[in-house]
């Protein structure tokens, strides 16, 4: 019978909340508001997309600026 690997997590610790708030330091949040209805059109888009609501978004803003760029040229 093989030995059953013990795991080393150690539970969340103060090193590893300190190095969370370092890295959300970085990052600013946008909320919008939408309806519930097209909340869920979004996420059955996003879901058939296979990317993360956040990286979604951001090429959707992405892409729309650059197109939008193109056209004030």
């Amino acid at each position: 019978m093989s030995e059953e690997k013990k795991s080393t997590y150690k539970g969340f610790t103060e090193a590893r909340a300190k190095a969370n708030k370092k890295y959300m330091a970085k990052f600013t949040e946008i909320k919008i508001r939408m309806l519930p209805e097209e909340r869920d059109v979004l996420k059955a888009h996003i879901e058939r997309t296979g990317e993360s609501a956040n990286a979604f978004l951001h090429r959707a803003i992405t892409e729309t600026m650059e197109r939008d760029k193109t056209k004030q040229e």
